[in-house]
């Protein structure tokens, strides 16, 4: 019964996190009116699936990272109570987010829930070094690096004029993203399955890649108004830099498992656009980052409260 709940928990998980990360990708397509909603939720989806799908070939480093092994004893990290917590944790997480329209991090609510379920299951057993350097480091270090270099890709390319090479090249960027988004975020919650040994990896992965591809669907809208209206205004070549940026930084971190948060990554890159145009939007940023620091705690809360119901 429990195996069921879990593959139950994990396509809701790929869900919300459809709902809230499939758009990220296309933002500045959408922003600086390169294409209509449709169109770049249409290219965020076809992209998206081919990046997860390619992650069964290029990212499988990051399925062991969040399958809880190391930082649970390896008993509790493939017992399916613990993993379906952490599903259950991180998606309720994601799930409030997307209603209330911030664009949070899926990686950033998994790791809360790995440490919820994993207090509830070992106390204080859990391995805080691995906490901290496998997650919290490349965490809390990549928006600073998006930050940085989106400002400087920015200040090199500068504001050229809108032509039809430009466009192409920010619809390619853009679709590069969200290839670069599936490859990141697929294997993190594929892992899940895995290691309760639920489904084959290969099934694993295309069962999140579909859940994830209807969730964008049908209920990206709120989080794709405020990454791509609220936060800076944004034309061509700014559009341009920050997916350049994005899928630089994601398609590496992928390919040697370093677990990254694209969300992390996209909303810094376009700060520092923003910060170097001076057209930045600060409130919005400082409730967006306030909602990157309740991440944790929540996620942690409800799949604390959640291994207690199951176990």
């Amino acid at each position: 019964m429990l195996i069921y709940l879990l593959f139950f928990a994990t396509l809701f998980l790929a869900y919300v996190n459809g709902a809230n990360d499939n758009f990220k990708g296309v933002a500045t397509l959408y922003g600086s009116g390169t294409c209509s909603y449709k169109t770049a939720i249409t290219i965020a989806t076809i992209a998206t699936f081919a990046g997860s799908i390619s992650a069964i070939f290029l990212a499988q480093g990051l399925i062991s990272s969040f399958s809880g092994k190391g930082l649970v004893p390896q008993n509790v990290a493939g017992a399916t109570d613990f993993l379906m917590a952490v599903s259950f944790g991180a998606a309720c997480t994601v799930l409030l987010a997307t209603r209330l329209g911030f664009p949070i991090s899926t990686t950033h609510s998994l790791v809360g829930g790995l440490f919820g379920a994993g207090l509830m299951a070992v106390g204080w057993d859990v391995n805080f070094n691995q906490l901290g350097t496998v997650f919290f480091i490349p965490l809390l270090v990549s928006p600073f690096i998006a930050f940085a270099l989106g400002a400087t890709a920015y200040w090199i390319i500068g504001n050229r004029k809108d032509n039809k090479l430009l466009d192409i090249a920010h619809t390619t960027s853009g679709a590069a993203v969200s290839f670069a988004r599936g490859l990141n975020d697929t294997p993190k919650i594929a892992g899940l399955l895995v290691a309760a040994q639920a489904l084959d990896i290969r099934f694993a992965m295309v069962a999140i890649a579909l859940g994830m591809a209807i969730g964008g669907l049908l209920n990206a809208r709120r989080v794709a108004e405020t990454i791509s209206h609220k936060i800076t205004e944004i034309n061509h070549s700014q559009g341009f830099s920050a997916n350049l940026v994005t899928s630089f930084l994601v398609i590496i971190a992928s390919k040697f498992g370093i677990p990254v948060s694209t969300t992390h990554v996209s909303v810094g890159s376009i700060f520092g656009i923003g910060m170097i145009s001076g057209n930045a939007n600060a409130k919005v940023i400082s409730s967006i980052i306030l909602s990157w620091l309740i991440t944790l705690p929540v996620a942690i809360f409800f799949s604390a409260l959640m291994y207690y119901l199951v176990s």
